[in-house]
């Protein structure tokens, strides 16, 4: 009988301690533990993120990062930490938690335009990925990877086409500087080559007049008979005489640094530089800006036609006069400048 006692007693023991084990379980794996009232939250996890680092993100989110830590231990995630952009969502447990942060990496849109150099290119992307920006410019301007895929200084920033693409967020400056020579090689189909091989361009030297196209105009319908003037111009060997080409060589100078060009002088035309076409025949050696994917097409496609002048047509801001004679430029340009005299714009 007493025997009966002690076993009986044993056996409620047991099953007291597999209750509460359970709950501990249950508690640990199973139970909903957020805390956050929105739908989802997100953390950003860096390759270089300790246990520790991953927890201090976890803990404003969790209702009892405790349980969470054993569990992590117990799965081994403590010591097994993936980088990446990872989703919590509203009432997960631990478990779900733990799986979510090791394989559900989401990836994330990456977008730019109007970069006007590798520096600045750089910047925008290290707000959008994990690599920072100079690991994304020293990837950028690293000369064997340009000199073996057909770049130089000056024409590297045009293999980057304004665009959203979807990455992941941990995405190293490397990896990101080979899925846009991707993206560009893709962009550069045989129809576009065969286009700037018939007009007597490079893939190059497209980007650069597409650049100084898209400086001169935003309006997409008129780029195709701005780069037709350009052409037409290219042609006949008559320099581009392009301002923008001006502004672009005068902000390479000292005297104006962080200064802003609102009316091109004739003193900018004296500038000595390669970029200057009204003192150089020819395209630049490279581009002067991020051209959108509009303004090549437009190069590649430009409209025929006998115009070889263009001005700033003040009635319509935004948009140009054309003109095929000499007068008629000079009637319009002059037009333009009795414009910007009367709203005080002198340099």
């Amino acid at each position: 009988m007493y025997i009966k006692k002690i076993l009986w007693a044993i056996a409620l023991i047991g099953l007291v301690v597999a209750g509460f084990f359970a709950y501990y379980v249950y508690n640990a794996m199973l139970s909903p533990n957020t805390k956050f009232n929105n739908d989802e939250a997100y953390i950003y996890i860096k390759s270089t993120d300790s246990y520790d680092e991953v927890r201090s993100q976890l803990e404003p989110l969790l209702k009892d990062i405790a349980s969470f830590d054993v569990l992590a231990e117990q799965k081994k995630y403590t010591s097994n930490i993936k980088s990446g952009k990872f989703a919590i969502k509203k009432g997960m447990n631990n478990n779900d938690i733990i799986n979510s942060i090791r394989s559900g990496n989401i990836p994330v849109k990456v977008a730019f335009n109007n970069q006007n150099s590798l520096e600045k290119l750089a910047g925008r992307i290290a707000k959008q990925i994990e690599a920072d920006s100079l690991a994304l410019i020293n990837a950028m301007t690293d000369t064997e990877f340009l000199s073996s895929n057909g770049f130089k200084s000056e024409t590297a920033l045009g293999m980057y086409l304004p665009n959203s693409y979807e990455l992941y967020w941990n995405t190293s400056a490397e990896t990101f500087r080979d899925r846009m020579l991707k993206e560009y090689k893709r962009f550069w189909t045989d129809k576009r080559i065969a286009k700037a091989h018939n007009i007597g361009l490079s893939q190059d030297q497209v980007i650069a007049l597409a650049s100084i196209v898209y400086e001169e105009s935003k309006a997409e319908k008129e780029q195709p008979r701005i780069a037709g003037v350009y052409i037409n111009r290219l042609k006949n060997g008559i320099p581009l005489q392009a301002d923008p080409t001006l502004k672009f060589a005068a902000y390479k100078l000292p005297k104006y640094k962080n200064t802003i060009i609102k009316r091109v002088l004739n003193v900018h035309k004296e500038i000595k530089s390669p970029y200057n076409t009204y003192k150089n025949r020819g395209l630049p050696p490279g581009l002067i800006a991020m051209p959108n994917i509009s303004a090549i097409e437009a190069v590649l496609n430009y409209e025929k036609h006998n115009y070889l002048y263009f001005s700033a047509d003040p009635k319509r801001i935004g948009y140009h006069k054309f003109a095929k004679t000499l007068a008629q430029h000079n009637a319009n340009a002059r037009a333009y400048h009795s414009y910007l005299n009367a709203k005080g714009i002198r340099k």
